[in-house]
């Protein structure tokens, strides 16, 4: 057992999930599409000159693959961009810091910090997606206790059962409420216990301290091999349309649109690489080296294993997901006034840079 809690606090919180035959296209598991369908051959994009450094606030976790993958093959390079990666201990940091212009890019979850931020009027906006659940493969989920499967079957089965999160008015939070919801239930149903890591989750579901708790790979993989914890349900079952992770432009990325729009294109070419690889199998050794060199994640075994997140071959957002977090924020009383996705989402970067590729096939 201490090998297996030291291998998941070796991963880190990663982003890709558990590989599995793939019926449907990927597109089709992904957000809403936008309404550009055709390249324009009449744009040349040239290299921003001189280059232009941009700082990106990441983990480096797999679901920060658009900006890992386009570092390694030279994708912002080419278009004049030099990445800088920049972390911060929270997301709180990297709100301020996008706020005041001294973070250009963040890589993010959605959070009551970054839109009660929006509402003061510090320009940030939220431009690409940056992390879904595919159905059927959901890189992020409840898992269940192991030895309680035969217990716990429907969602009702949830009902006082001691349950983890590693925070909460989060997206943590979110999901599971999500889940319970299915029962006609929320996180007052349940002894919601708050334990602030996965590999410390998963360690409490081995000492059968909890009965379950939400999970991200690679600790869902991680717990599975060790037979400690059932994947249970799949989210498409509970949370159809989460827009698990977010890619964000401060105020100094919105200022600079040629930069921004440049990034974007560097973004996407690299998100579809992703997708060529796992849901493909187009040069899959190729990416999985990649990331194995730059993310947090550094087994490649791993990545034929674990659920693949999902991301957006053509960038665009989940507006359903953003509009159902700002209304569960909003409904607790964790915003500071009124706000619609519209008011937070900005595709257009996305369905700029689609103009240019084309819409992923």
């Amino acid at each position: 057992m201490f090998l297996v809690i030291v291998m998941l606090l070796s991963a880190f919180i990663a982003g890709c999930g558990q590989q599995k035959a793939v019926e449907e296209k990927p597109e089709e598991a992904l957000p809403e599409q936008g309404t550009v369908e055709t390249v324009d051959e009449e744009l040349e994009i040239e290299p921003l000159s001189p280059k232009v450094k941009v700082t990106v606030g990441m983990k480096e976790v797999v679901s920060d693959a658009g900006v890992l993958i386009g570092m390694a093959k030279g994708y912002y390079e080419e278009l004049g961009i030099e990445i800088e990666s920049v972390a911060f201990n929270t997301g709180q940091d990297m709100i301020n810091a996008l706020g005041a212009g001294q973070l250009d890019v963040g890589c993010t979850v959605t959070a009551s910090g970054l839109f009660n931020a929006i509402l003061r009027g510090i320009p940030i906006k939220i431009v690409a997606d940056k992390g879904i659940n595919v159905a059927g493969q959901g890189y992020y989920r409840l898992m269940i206790r192991k030895d309680l499967v035969d217990e716990i079957k429907d969602f009702e089965d949830l009902r006082g059962r001691k349950l983890a999160v590693v925070g909460t008015a989060s997206l943590d939070e979110i999901a599971l409420d999500r889940v319970l919801n299915q029962a006609g239930m929320t996180t007052s149903d349940v002894d919601l216990q708050v334990i602030r890591s996965f590999p410390d989750i998963v360690a409490a579901m081995s000492n059968k301290s909890i009965d379950g708790g939400m999970i991200i790979e690679p600790f869902v993989t991680a717990a599975m091999d060790a037979d400690i914890a059932d994947p249970w349900k799949d989210p498409s079952e509970y949370d159809p349309h989460a827009q698990t992770a977010l890619l964000v432009y401060g105020k100094s990325m919105l200022e600079r649109p040629e930069v921004a729009k440049r990034f974007m294109i560097a973004y996407l070419k690299s998100v579809r690489d992703y997708n060529d690889a796992f849901f493909k199998d187009i040069n899959k050794d190729e990416i999985i080296s990649i990331l194995a060199e730059y993310s947090v994640v550094t087994d490649k075994e791993l990545y034929e294993k674990m659920f693949p997140v999902g991301l957006n071959p053509d960038g665009f957002v989940r507006m359903k997901g953003v509009q159902m977090d700002l209304d569960w924020y909003r409904e607790r009383g964790l915003l500071k006034g009124e706000l619609n996705a519209e008011d937070v989402v900005d595709n257009s970067y996305a369905e700029y840079a689609v103009k240019v590729l084309g819409s992923y096939q």
